[in-house]
């Protein structure tokens, strides 16, 4: 049974720059090895403009066509709040299914 997508593509983004600036097709590629999902341009750029206008990720200069970016200080201090959130709630979960 598919149960469709629980993923947020701004925190797979962040996720995806956690170990360094990448382009937008370096991103979708990292995304999908590291999850298993599959951002389309559409939903990837609109996430990347979202990150930087809330100034949680940045432009780098241009390399030939291909334009990099990075997570700010700001945003890596955002991802490891999420993830660590993340991790609480996964740690929760998984304890419950034990009880049941």
């Amino acid at each position: 049974m598919a149960l469709g997508r629980f993923s947020d593509p701004a925190l797979l983004v962040m996720a995806s720059l956690a170990d360094g600036p990448k382009h937008g097709h370096a991103m979708m590629a990292d995304i999908a090895q590291m999850s298993g999902t599959r951002l389309g341009p559409g939903t990837l750029y609109g996430a990347i403009a979202r990150l930087e206008a809330q100034r949680l990720i940045e432009p780098l200069p241009p390399e030939d066509r291909r334009y990099p970016y990075r997570l700010t200080p700001e945003g890596k201090r955002v991802l490891r709040a999420k993830l660590n959130t993340l991790r609480q709630f996964t740690l929760a979960g998984l304890g419950k299914l034990e009880v049941s």
